[in-house]
Order: C-alpha cells, then structure tokens, then sequence
C-alpha cells in the first residue's frame, strides 16, 4: 500500500478539490491527479466522481475516507507532539548526580525557561550515577572525578574543597584560615565509606602527604556524617559544596595538596546533539 496515494486521496476527500488538496500537501495538482489515478487503478475501484464543478466520493470512496482520515489525524497529532517537543514546549528528561547542590539549579533553571518540560532527578553515590547514565537510564548526569571515556561527553561545571567538619564548640571551628592536612594524623574521625568520592580523595590525599587519620566510623551518608560530627565522636570531613547550615558543626577549609575535586555534566556523545539535552548543557554555570 502507498501511503503517498493514500495522503493525496485523503486531501482531496477533506478538501473536495484537487486544486486545493494540492496546495495542502505543497505538490502540483497533476501530481495529486496522478497518485490517486494509480490507487484507483491498482485495486480496481472507483473512489472519486469527477464533476464539471466538484469532485465527489463514491460509496467506496467515503468509507476509505473515513479511514484515512483517522490514520492522518494521527500522524498530524504525532507531527504536532514532535514539534512541541523540538521546540521545548514538552518533554522528559531524565536526569541523574552524585549530589543535590550543583544539579538543583540547573534543573530550576531549566524549568523557569522551559515549564513544559518535566524533569525525573535521581540521586546516588558517584558508581550508581555513572552506571545510570552509560546504560541510558539517565539522558544528563552531573558527575565528580570521571575520567574522559569513549562515546562520553564531558563539560566542566566547577570544583570543590575538601573541608574538615568539627563540632562548633571544637577549637579549629574558630580558625577561619582553615586547618593543615598534617593536623588531621592520629585525630580520630568519622567517614564516609571508602567508594564515596569525597573519601577517595581525602584517602589520596592522606597517603600522599604520610598522614594517617584514626577511623573510629564509616558512614554511608553525607547526613549520617553530620550526625556523628555533632554528636562529637569524631571530625568528619565534607565538600565544600556540600556544607549544610547546620549550626551544630562547622566547615573548616583542608590546606593541602589533592584536596580538590572536579564537577562534570554528562551525556552519551552520540545524544549530545539532542535538542533538550543540549538546553541543558547550555544552562551549566
């Protein structure tokens, strides 16, 4: 079946001329003429009368118009959800992060420019947000400490410090200067599990400069931290982009060398063209 025959009859049906079925569907009208003669010749029926004034549907050619306009109803209302869509007017994404604080504003940001869109946020460790976007179950990721890979598209976002958390009554909580990493050997602290990032790169940097803390917990929670910290059982240590208000504890700075931490956003590189995904790029700070 010609769906090209099929558009050109359900122009004329809708339109009750060829003339103005042509200008429907931005062809000549000898075209149209053409498509619906060879419909009509290839399944042996009559679907049209041709008047001196008006073109008129047979039996036949009434119940086929019924069809047809059903079908291109349906393409049209698919037409119409893809060009919202490409336009921004709609719209999923799915976004994944290892942390709240830097996607929280983009996808504000997105919203204010874009309301139609609608936004599915899920949050993990920096492994599962990863493992999410590289199985397509994210479209964007804001991702710390990933190396370029193939068929990723990385964009820088920011970076951030790894800062010591005491109690607020601790006397470092008074030092707005911060703290050097040498001050932390043998002081008992409570930290993240070894796979979170902020870890790993505290770690590193520990065994790099000879320091070495004593680990009375390993929590597997940025709040748990805070909790433990609070209840004075030992100094916790943060990002810089993740210091809560609390005012039970304080951040102080970590002087030192590979206490820094890189932000990326994310995506497949052969997705990065995609009309929301790059809306979304073009909104990182």
């Amino acid at each position: 079946m010609n769906l090209f025959q099929l558009r050109a009859f359900d122009a004329v049906a809708r339109e009750g001329s060829f003339t103005r079925a042509a200008a429907r569907l931005f062809i000549s009208q000898p075209a149209v003429t053409g498509h619906i003669k060879a419909l009509e010749e290839h399944y042996q029926i009559a679907l049209l009368r041709r008047t001196a004034r008006r073109v008129e549907l047979t039996g036949e050619g009434t119940r086929l118009a019924a069809i047809t306009r059903a079908i291109f109803g349906l393409v049209d209302e698919a037409q119409t959800l893809l060009e919202a869509n490409r336009q921004l007017l709609t719209g999923r994404l799915e976004v994944a992060a290892d942390g709240p604080h830097l996607v929280m504003p983009m996808i504000a940001s997105l919203r204010a420019r874009y309301p139609g869109i609608t936004v599915n946020l899920r949050l993990g460790n920096a492994q599962e947000t990863l493992a999410a976007l590289l199985s397509e179950h994210a479209d964007v990721a804001v991702l710390t400490e990933v190396e370029p890979r193939n068929g990723l598209h990385l964009q820088p976002l920011a970076e951030s410090r790894i800062c010591a958390l005491v109690p607020v009554a601790h006397p470092w909580a008074r030092q707005s200067e911060g703290v050097h990493l040498e001050q932390l050997h043998e002081v008992i602290m409570v930290l993240r599990e070894p796979g979170s990032i902020t870890r790993r790169t505290f770690d590193g940097a520990c065994l790099a400069a000879g320091v070495q803390p004593k680990v009375l917990l390993e929590l597997d929670s940025r709040e748990a931290v805070t909790e433990a910290v609070a209840a004075e059982l030992g100094v916790g240590v943060v990002s810089s982009m993740e210091v809560s208000p609390d005012p039970r504890v304080r951040a102080v700075p970590i002087q030192g060398d590979g206490l820094v931490n890189r932000h990326l956003l994310g995506c497949m590189e052969r997705r990065s063209a995609l009309r929301l995904i790059q809306a979304f790029f073009e909104l990182a700070p």
